[in-house]
């Protein structure tokens, strides 16, 4: 068998390839384990405790969504802005935590993170608003649902735990702000994300889970993890914004849909995916991931 004159330089050209290609891979790998040498934090605490309580929010309006300009924007389910007015109501310090969830349901499903301080997880928002029934009647308090199987309806006049509608959660999330995150343009000192989540275990191990919520600064209003840890049910279904843009007084959503709307990101996710405008919908019934919780609501009366 005869070969090419040039098969020595075809053969140096593919090995030369093979080579860039192992490079390229071997620098990926190396910058992976540098961002989590960099990134990792302190093992959580699993045996703190905190204490959730109400803020009082007062109601006003902002521009609900994201700029066309905003870095990370999802196109379809950000906009187009619009001008939104909620009117005042209570909302959870923190969202709800293992211990709270354990002492009302009688169980902890989480998956992610396990301690009295961490949130809750893997709640799908049929629990969520089950927990919120549950929860208001241990305080005397009227029940916010209706719950038939999984027909759930709202008394919006019951002075009940409950669920927040997206308007509701964006209004507080930004507290005031306009930018990407309540903490500004970057949400390290505000959440837990994909990039701080990393932290070394007893056997020197690096590994990511949730966190204890209350750790990071609070927004301008003292709510705490809006951005990150995990995300958080809303009452609505979620579908996209009218096209109209047109204001809009205390929304809470489509009348039908198949999924319910989320918001705040969670510890998994990338930056742009924990955004103030950020948004989406699972299932309401079977949608139990280990990076989903919530945080209740009451109304102001």
């Amino acid at each position: 068998m005869k070969f090419p004159d040039n098969s020595i330089d075809l053969l140096f050209q593919f090995l030369y390839h093979d080579l860039m290609k192992i490079k390229k891979l071997i620098i990926i790998v190396l910058s992976v384990l540098m961002l989590q040498s960099v990134f990792a934090q302190n093992p959580p605490n699993t045996a703190l405790t905190v204490q959730n309580e109400l803020v009082r929010i007062e109601g006003g309006t902002f521009m609900m969504g994201s700029p066309e300009n905003e870095p990370g924007r999802n196109l379809t389910d950000e906009g187009p802005q619009h001008r939104v007015t909620v009117s005042s109501f209570y909302i959870s310090k923190y969202t709800v935590t293992q211990a709270e969830y354990q002492a009302v349901m009688g169980q902890n499903p989480s998956q992610a993170g396990r301690g009295p301080a961490f949130p809750v997880d893997s709640v799908a928002w049929i629990d969520a608003v089950n927990y919120c029934n549950r929860l208001s009647a241990s305080h005397g308090l009227n029940p916010a649902y209706t719950i038939n199987g999984n027909n759930v309806t709202w008394n919006r006049q019951a002075n009940g735990y409950r669920l927040l509608t997206e308007a509701e959660w964006e209004y507080a999330c930004r507290a005031g702000t306009t930018t990407p995150f309540n903490s500004g343009t970057t949400m390290d000192n505000a959440g837990w994300y994909f990039a701080n989540t990393y932290f070394s275990t007893s056997g020197g191990s690096i590994t990511r889970s949730t966190f204890p919520v209350g750790q990071k600064q609070p927004n301008a209003w003292g709510i705490y993890d809006m951005h990150g840890n995990v995300l958080e049910w809303c009452w609505d279904w979620f579908d996209l914004y009218p096209s109209s843009g047109e204001p809009r007084v205390d929304p809470t959503g489509p009348a039908t849909g198949w999924r319910r709307a989320y918001r705040g990101g969670a510890w998994d996710f990338r930056e742009n995916l924990c955004r103030s405008a950020y948004r989406f919908g699972g299932d309401p019934i079977y949608m139990r991931m280990h990076w989903i919780g919530f945080r209740v609501g009451r109304n102001d009366h």
